[in-house]
C-alpha cells in the first residue's frame, strides 16, 4: 500500500471528523457487528474505511476525547507539506539564513520519486501515531480495532505493518525525533503533523509537543512561525 496515499486519507478523514462532527463520522464508522452488511460496508469504503478508524481512535473519540483544540484543520498531506515548507522560508528569510540550494528538503507533497516520498510519508505516520499515543488515551482494546480492520480489509506491506508495530511499540520521543535527522524542514513537517493529533488544551500532550521540539532542536524563530500557522482558524 502507498503510504502517502494512505497519510493524505487519514488527514482528510481526521478533517471530516472535526468539521461534520464526531457523532455523524462515528456513525458512519459502526461497522463492528459482523456480516454482510458489514462486509458491504467495508468492501465498499475500501482503505478509507481503515483510514476513518485509525483517525477516529488516534482522536480518541471513541473513548469520549474531545477534537476540540486539535489542528485537524491541516487536512491534506499538502497542507502539512505547503505550510510546513512556507514556515521554514520565512524562517531563513526573517533570520538571513543562506542555505545550500541543492541540499534542501522539497516538501512532503512535492517529491516525485514514489520511493523517497514513501519514506518520508512513513515518517510522518510514525510521528503522528506516537502523537496520538502521548496522553495515554490508546488503550489495548483500540489497537485490536485497527488490527481487526486491517485484517478485514485483507491489508499488507508497509502501511499495514507500520500502524501495528508502532501503535504496538512504547512510546520513544527521542526515537521520533531521530526521524527528522539534522533536517530542520523535515522537523518542522514533523511537527505539524504531531500538532495534526494533539489537542493543545491537554496539558500532557502539550507537554509532548514541546519535547518534540526540543528534541528536534527546532529553533525558537521556526517554532514560532510554525505555530503562527497551526493557530490560524483556516489553513
Amino acid at each position: 500500500m502507498n503510504a502517502k496515499l494512505f497519510l493524505d486519507d487519514l488527514l482528510k478523514a481526521g478533517r471530516e471528523l472535526a468539521e461534520k462532527g464526531q457523532a455523524i463520522v462515528e456513525k458512519k464508522l459502526d461497522i463492528e457487528e459482523p456480516g454482510q452488511k458489514r462486509d458491504a460496508t467495508l468492501s465498499g469504503m475500501k482503505t478509507g474505511a481503515l483510514a476513518a478508524s485509525v483517525i477516529a481512535i488516534l482522536l480518541g473519540t471513541k473513548t469520549g476525547r474531545q477534537i476540540t483544540g486539535s489542528a485537524i484543520k491541516l487536512g491534506s498531506l499538502a497542507a502539512v507539506g505547503g505550510i510546513a515548507w512556507q514556515a521554514y522560508q520565512n524562517y531563513k528569510n526573517n533570520e538571513n539564513i543562506l542555505g545550500d540550494d541543492d541540499k534542501e528538503i522539497v516538501p512532503v507533497n512535492e517529491i516525485t520519486d514514489d520511493k523517497e516520498a514513501n519514506e518520508r510519508s512513513i515518517t510522518l505516520l510514525k510521528a503522528m501515531i506516537a502523537a496520538a499515543k502521548s496522553d495515554g488515551h490508546v488503550a489495548d482494546d483500540e489497537l485490536s480495532e485497527i488490527k481487526k480492520q486491517i485484517d478485514n480489509l485483507s491489508l499488507e506491506g508497509d502501511v499495514a505493518s507500520i500502524l501495528e508495530e508502532e501503535l504496538a511499540k512504547p512510546l520513544n520521543i527521542e526515537e521520533i525525533a531521530a526521524l527528522a535527522g539534522s533536517e530542520e524542514a523535515k522537523a518542522a513537517e514533523i511537527y505539524l503533523v504531531s500538532a495534526v493529533i494533539l489537542n493543545k488544551e491537554n496539558e500532557k500532550e502539550r507537554k509532548y509537543l514541546d519535547d518534540l521540539a526540543k528534541a528536534m532542536n527546532i529553533p525558537e524563530a521556526l517554532l514560532a512561525e510554525l505555530n503562527a500557522y497551526n493557530d490560524k482558524d483556516n489553513v
